[in-house]
């Protein structure tokens, strides 16, 4: 068996998938090519594939939808890494893209270089955290904080009155890192590396605003928050206590 990294390239352009394996398959990499959402999911069934590159912008299923059904499946490729390829570059694209539960995202046009390094921040993320910022390697199945509850197996948080509320995978894996770090500051960059593999860019907004999409899903008040605080010029900060649900009073 081959140990090359498997990407699958899911674009209804086909100079585009071309092009972009090719350069891919010269730096090291295993590609599969799919022009729709029904090519994808074949490949998905025949192939173990590490990361998707994912077109916002195809006829029929476009690259939203078919992130969000691949989350919401069953089976390993529900967990596999998205990089989303839109056409678009504002904000809010940027940050639906994350909340369909895409790793991270590249507007057009991009030159190949960029991608591959995309490509490879992604693949490093999602094998383990930077070691200064490693979480224990032993996380409970429930962590407690404020008055909620989160699973991190299903990944999804539970109020005080048993209620599940759903979190896509960008909020899940934003809202994981501080509770690994409860009561300390993160910056945007650190953030950024943390959740998409990336430093962030001066002008790129999507870390502040998945915190606000994530304080909307705890019911924190935007003007006064009391579970993610921002701290001026510096970053955000879990600003309470996290405990194993066992341990929790």
């Amino acid at each position: 068996m081959s140990n090359q990294d498997h990407i699958l390239i899911v674009d209804d352009d086909r100079d585009i998938r071309t092009l972009l394996a090719s350069y891919l398959e010269k730096q090291g990499l295993r590609c599969t090519t799919a022009a729709d959402g029904r090519e994808m999911r074949a490949a998905l069934e025949a192939h173990r594939i590490d990361l998707i590159v994912l077109d916002i912008m195809m006829p029929g299923e476009d690259g939203l939808t078919l992130c969000r059904n691949l989350r919401a499946a069953s089976g390993d490729s529900a967990n596999t890494p998205v990089l989303m390829l839109t056409a678009r570059g504002e904000d809010m694209d940027r940050i639906i893209g994350l909340e369909m539960g895409a790793d991270d995202y590249l507007p057009k046009p991009f030159v190949p270089r960029e991608l591959y390094a995309r490509v490879r921040a992604i693949l490093r993320r999602a094998r383990a955290l930077p070691p200064n910022m490693a979480a224990p390697d032993t996380q409970p199945r429930e962590l407690c904080f404020s008055h909620w509850r989160l699973d991190t197996v299903a990944r999804h948080l539970i109020d005080s009155n048993g209620a599940i509320v759903a979190l896509s995978g960008a909020e899940f894996r934003m809202l994981n890192i501080f509770l690994a770090h409860p009561q300390r500051v993160l910056s945007r960059d650190q953030l950024m590396e943390l959740t998409q593999g990336r430093e962030a860019d001066v002008f790129d907004r999507s870390i502040d605003l998945l915190i606000s999409r994530l304080r909307q899903r705890l019911g924190d008040n935007a003007r006064e928050p009391a579970i993610i605080k921002t701290v001026r010029n510096e970053g955000y900060v879990l600003a309470c206590e996290v405990t194993p649900a066992g341990a929790a009073s």
